[in-house]
């Protein structure tokens, strides 16, 4: 593949994404948070397994960012309660065992947080599923998409 039809394919990409993020709801955005964070944790064991330690490492930390800046800071206290404050205490677990897996060389460990992002993300999925609708009517205006508040964090 030439390195022109690459790049198409990645600005492409880029604005799927982008139209993709726009129209999310804020549970959509969650949702799209926990496959970015599962997605990396994959890549640095994929990483981990085949010795590149620095390409492990930029993946790894890419997940801890994700956990920490998107999901964990996310979290409002005041509206969430008792449950954000889980979710804080259990994003924080993660994070310590992903640097701790990073640093130990430790699939198992990758493994163990992956399996609490499918958890959550499946949950997540369950009350953020909508209905189906008929796509809307290209000429009509459309309204902008719903950012509220989630029960427990920022929109």
């Amino acid at each position: 593949m030439s390195v022109g039809v690459q790049r198409a394919l990645s600005a492409y990409g880029k604005q799927g994404l982008e139209a993709t993020i726009e129209s999310a709801s804020p549970g959509q955005l969650v949702v799209m948070l926990y496959e970015g964070a599962i997605k990396a944790i994959h890549l640095g064991k994929l990483h981990m397994l085949n010795g590149e330690i620095p390409e492990k490492g930029a993946s790894i930390s890419k997940a801890i960012a994700i956990i920490d800046e998107g999901l964990r800071i996310s979290l409002d206290k005041e509206q969430g309660g008792e449950l954000a404050e889980n979710l804080e205490a259990l994003y924080l677990y993660m994070t310590g065992k992903l640097f701790e897996a990073n640093l130990e060389n430790n699939p198992d460990l990758l493994d163990h947080v992956v399996g609490l992002l499918s958890d959550l993300k499946e949950a997540w999925e369950s009350i953020t599923a909508a209905p189906v609708v008929a796509a809307p009517d290209a000429s009509a205006p459309q309204a902008a998409p719903d950012r509220g508040t989630l029960s427990y964090g920022r929109a």
